[in-house]
């Protein structure tokens, strides 16, 4: 499915908009992962400001480029917690499985969003939801997802 934006705005209400969705989804035996994939400057992270927002997160939310995961509580839905994970500066997907990358994703109750996804393909599940983002225009992108 295709989706098209022309503000930042749009793009956070688009995650806003998509977190009733990924709430609705049936429950698994592993967390519900986001891969996100995209050039940088692309709207990932506006994205998931949205999503967080939709989710109930309250406090601000920011590319954990340097920190690599972030988690936020979600205490008014079915899921106890969000896990923002940047993948940007990591070298191997090793590092990610060296910050409990398979406990996170073996826990039903979390939601975890991966930026960069595309640097750690090769440990994520098959059930992984793949969101590409394009830039299309200065302020206008297309959010492709799988």
């Amino acid at each position: 499915m295709k989706r098209q934006t022309t503000s930042a705005r749009q793009t956070k209400k688009l995650g806003e908009e998509m977190a009733k969705d990924i709430l609705a989804l049936p429950e698994t035996n592993n967390a519900i992962v986001l891969a996100l994939k995209g050039e940088l400057g692309s709207g990932k992270t506006t994205f998931v400001q949205g999503l967080a927002k939709g989710l109930g997160v309250q406090s601000r939310v920011l590319s954990p480029t340097f920190l690599v995961i972030k988690e936020f509580e979600l205490p008014h839905t079915n899921k106890t917690m969000l896990y923002h994970i940047d993948c940007y500066r990591l070298e191997s997907s090793q590092e990610l499985l060296d910050l409990g990358f398979k406990s996170i994703v073996a826990n039903p109750k979390n939601i975890v969003v991966i930026e960069w996804a595309d640097r750690v393909k090769k440990i994520l599940s098959k059930d992984t939801k793949w969101i590409h983002f394009f830039v299309t225009g200065e302020n206008s992108r297309e959010l492709d997802v799988i």
